[in-house]
């Protein structure tokens, strides 16, 4: 177990006034904590009214319940207490003066307690990044990923593959360190096969068209179109307030807004852009660039059209329409043709963006899309870039090794090549030689978590 030699405090429940407010207290001095500000020592694991007084003054600071978790049973692996006190600012206030008044208690940094449950081998890496995930969680989608991968999920896989991945090159360091011995024949052929066989699945694992990632920042929706086809006004018709500046004039819209919606679950970034045409002037071609390249970054496009002008499409944007693109046909409420079902192969919705006609259909159908697009699959998703770079190393390495397997004379070159291949799935669980990753893992995390 690693031993931190000073104490840390933090508040882990929202900040602002609350009904109620919780304080983590994790490290060796959390009973000596405890005895003073009660005094005495609660019954571990048992919530425990008592008044928590100054310890010089005797002045009662407020009354609240108090849960005592001795280590290495907590979910730091330390000495943990938790004080549930009222979450006014005089309070905390007073409360927090007292602590740092303590010998060896310090203020916990960003992400303290997840690390230290991490050093004590309570959590490894994925399971601490399934922490950060699930408290930023702002849909049911998410949640539900950040759930699976807190309680493990990825590193049941890749503990597999590594277990799977040191059986084999034991079998290769036989055949190095065992050369003089009777072994048996196929044991280069059956490393090699159960290699390839890695291999195969870790490809599968990487071909999984960023599901993971993307649930975990958002799906990317990018609403294109000619200019004053009516792309700001659905855009303040999804998120239901003014975003988005709207005129009769085209060329309004010049740089990308961005809102942020819930579609049934899934997370979704929208971005109004600027009108696809032959450009005025140079801002305005800017923003065509600009629409340009963020239709062709985004996960999912809406393609509006302006309904008093079906069938005539710009070649421009009749370009934009593939298999990413709803066709938004927009102005219903006005004397326009009656729209066909499909067009150039996708499905086109009739909608009204000034009156809001049809758009709970266009959110019915988006979100069925993304959802048969990016449905979680049997095996967890990939969920962090780290993850990914390591896995493609990792496919390196192995690759490398197979092809010394069929060289004799390279035998000693394949054992090196496993065991980098091992290391960089020790990297992602945590494992192995992963100190200049923590910073970098527990840096976006709140404090008191």
């Amino acid at each position: 177990m690693a031993m931190r030699s000073e104490t840390i405090y933090a508040l882990s429940s929202g900040f602002g006034k609350a009904g109620v407010a919780v304080v983590r207290i994790s490290g060796n001095e959390t009973r000596a904590c405890l005895t003073r500000l009660c005094g005495a020592l609660p019954e571990p694991r048992m919530a425990t009214l008592a008044a928590l007084r100054h310890p010089e003054t005797g002045d009662v600071i407020d009354k609240g319940l108090i849960l005592y978790f001795p280590g290495p049973r907590s979910f730091s692996g330390e000495d943990m207490a938790e004080l549930h006190v009222h979450g006014g600012r005089a309070v905390l206030d007073g409360l927090f003066r007292v602590l740092a008044g303590f010998a060896g208690c310090v203020a916990a940094e960003p992400g303290e307690f997840t690390r230290r449950a991490f050093e004590n081998g309570k959590l490894d890496l994925t399971a601490a990044e399934g922490v950060a995930d699930l408290v930023d969680a702002e849909t049911e989608a998410q949640r539900h990923q950040a759930l699976k991968q807190m309680d493990g999920a990825l590193t049941k896989v890749y503990e597999n593959w590594r277990a799977r991945l040191i059986a084999a090159g034991a079998h290769v360091e036989a055949t190095i360190d065992f050369s003089d011995e009777d072994l048996p024949e196929d044991l280069v052929a059956g490393a090699a096969t159960a290699l390839q066989s890695l291999i195969n699945e870790i490809d599968a694992h990487l071909d999984d068209d960023r599901r993971g990632e993307r649930l975990r920042d958002g799906f990317t929706i990018a609403i294109l179109g000619e200019p004053n086809a009516g792309k700001s006004s659905l855009l303040n018709q999804l998120a239901r307030r003014d975003a988005a500046i709207v005129s009769e004039h085209a060329g309004t819209t010049r740089d990308v807004i961005e809102v942020h919606l819930d579609l049934h679950g899934y997370p979704a970034v929208l971005a109004d852009t600027a009108g696809v045409r032959d450009g005025q002037d140079a801002i305005e071609m800017e923003g065509v660039r600009r629409s340009l390249e963020r239709a062709r970054d985004a996960d999912f496009k809406l393609v509006v059209v302006d309904g008093t002008d079906w069938p005539e499409l710009d070649a421009p944007v009749r370009g934009l329409i593939d298999d990413r693109s709803l066709i938004v046909f927009n102005k219903c409420d006005l004397d326009c043709p009656p729209p066909p079902e499909r067009a150039s192969g996708r499905p086109v919705i009739p909608v009204s963006s000034l009156t809001g006609d049809g758009l709970g259909r266009l959110l019915a159908v988006l979100e069925a899309e993304i959802r048969e697009r990016y449905k979680p699959g049997e095996n967890p998703a990939i969920t962090r870039a780290r993850h990914r770079e390591a896995l493609v190393a990792c496919r390196a390495a192995l690759e490398r090794a197979i092809g010394g397997l069929r060289q004799v004379t390279a035998v000693e070159l394949v054992a090196e090549d496993l065991r980098l291949a091992a290391r960089e799935l020790g990297r992602i669980t945590g494992r192995v030689d992963v100190e200049d990753l923590l910073d970098v893992v527990f840096r976006d995390f709140c404090i008191g978590k």
